[in-house]
């Protein structure tokens, strides 16, 4: 999955639920991240160190190879970690 992402520019998407007495509202939120050029040594790397193995994509934003492999992201940092809070903050207000 790795070496898929490396070199090229994915789109990560998270949904949210918001269930009430009354309603539900389903929202998402979309960010790209584009990934730098990986070498096999440095996914092996990140692979025997972290153990992705329970990361959607394959990988952790928030970990090493989010410091060292991603060279931009457009969007929501929170989204790609698994929860966009600002707009889920937002969304929430809209009930008080």
């Amino acid at each position: 999955m790795l070496q898929v992402l490396s070199g090229d520019t994915h789109t990560v998407i998270t949904s949210v639920c918001i269930k009430t007495a009354d309603t539900t509202e389903v929202f998402s939120s979309a960010t790209e991240v584009t990934f730098t050029n990986l070498n096999r040594e440095t996914i092996e790397f990140y692979i025997d160190k972290y153990k992705p193995f329970d990361k959607a994509g394959a990988y952790g934003i928030q970990e090493w190879i989010g410091q060292i492999g991603i060279s931009k992201i457009t969007g929501c940092y929170n989204t790609v970690v698994g929860f966009p809070t600002q707009l889920f903050y937002t969304k929430l207000l809209s009930y008080v």
